[in-house]
């Protein structure tokens, strides 16, 4: 089993994300929501990436549309 990643939201870029993802590792993301510390699981199962946040699971058919969520989110650094 591939080691988990942990990672506070903006620590690493887009790219090290996805790279990381694609080599099978799941990342988990430290971020801040309405004042409370949450925990993301980012993680791709070779065909789909998923996106596993408190309140919901959110399913990407592909590399653009992780990246997409990646951004919107918050949960790379978009300037490295």
């Amino acid at each position: 089993m591939t080691e988990v990643l942990r990672v506070e939201a903006g620590e690493l870029s887009p790219d090290e994300i996805i790279d990381a993802l694609n080599d099978g590792r799941r990342i988990l993301v430290d971020v801040e929501v309405a004042g409370g510390r949450h925990e993301v699981v980012l993680r791709y199962d070779g065909e789909t990436y998923h996106c596993d946040t408190p309140t919901n699971l959110h399913r990407h058919a592909d590399e653009t549309e992780m990246r997409g969520c990646i951004d919107r989110m918050g949960y790379a650094d978009p300037d490295r």
